[in-house]
């Protein structure tokens, strides 16, 4: 029998619709205990409101933590969750503990010291407060794994800031200077390998727990053609260890330029404290991602 993961999952779910995938992912992944998921960004309850509609389709009871509504020290980039015009055809709660979202994260990392991989996949500000408000933290979890960042400069058609990092890059770079046993980044060198189109999408996703993400993806389809898969590439690298290729070094964040606010310097090292992904399978991740459904 393979061995059950406890995970902690940061989301900003309801902007990019890629959040609602990699949830429906972890609820359907026998090998996930999901011990809780707490939000980030503009309208965090809202944010709430669509995890609680994918839990109660999972017929799973999973604390759901608003966490922070804005980024540390710049101006909110996503006030908005456009994908919450879906909820009416979602049964999902409306109430939600406020203010507690930090102290959830504190409460249950160390009630499983070295035991919880925390997914963040939004903006880092919750993740920053609480490694500031509480430094043991980062050296009682098991794992810190992000999706943020771009580590290579073999994509030039791409902005180089990447979505996650530049919405609070304070927060980031503070996460960055943080020691963690296992310090895991996978970007925008690999998460834009692995694509589905509108119409393949909608093919594939009439089953199940897919049914009400497909719902909240049509209003992600309105304004674009394609999914990206980046956050739940993120997710199955927790459950499968071939499906990219992480390398060692250090990574530092830009945080005197205005225009480059969040930008990642990766520098290969052998010895560094963080990993990050450069190379990724994309026929074995989908192979791998919609085996759970």
């Amino acid at each position: 029998m393979q061995a059950v993961t406890k995970v902690i999952l940061d989301t900003d779910i309801g902007s990019d619709i890629d959040d609602a995938i990699c949830l429906a992912y972890l609820l359907a992944q026998p090998r996930c205990e999901l011990l809780g998921v707490t939000t980030v960004s503009g309208e965090p309850v809202e944010r709430a409101r669509l995890v609680s509609a994918l839990c109660q389709a999972a017929g799973r009871d999973v604390p759901i933590y608003p966490g922070a509504e804005n980024p540390f020290l710049i101006p909110q980039q996503q006030p908005r969750v456009p994908q919450a015009a879906m909820l009416d055809r979602w049964p999902h709660a409306t109430r939600f503990p406020q203010g507690e979202a930090i102290d959830f994260l504190r409460r249950t990392i160390r009630a499983h010291p070295g035991e919880v991989t925390l997914l963040a996949i939004g903006p880092m500000t919750n993740v920053g407060l609480l490694f500031a408000s509480d430094p043991e933290i980062p050296a009682l979890l098991k794992q810190l794994v992000m999706m943020v960042g771009r580590f290579s400069n073999q994509q030039p058609g791409l902005w180089p800031v990447e979505w996650n990092a530049g919405c609070d890059p304070h927060a980031i770079a503070k996460i960055y200077q943080t020691p963690v046993a296992v310090h895991r980044s996978i970007g925008l060198d690999v998460t834009t390998q692995v694509t589905m189109k509108s119409q393949e999408v909608r093919q594939r996703f009439q089953i199940g727990l897919l049914r009400p993400v497909l719902d909240f993806a049509e209003v992600w389809f309105e304004e674009r053609p394609v999914i990206t898969f980046h956050d739940p590439l993120a997710a199955l690298t927790l459950f499968d260890n071939q499906v990219c290729t992480f390398s060692r070094g250090k990574v530092e964040v830009e945080l005197t330029s205005p225009r480059l606010l969040g930008l990642t310097h990766w520098q290969p090292d052998t010895t560094g404290p963080h990993e990050v992904a450069l190379e990724v399978n994309p026929a074995r991740f989908f192979e791998q991602y919609f085996s759970v459904f």
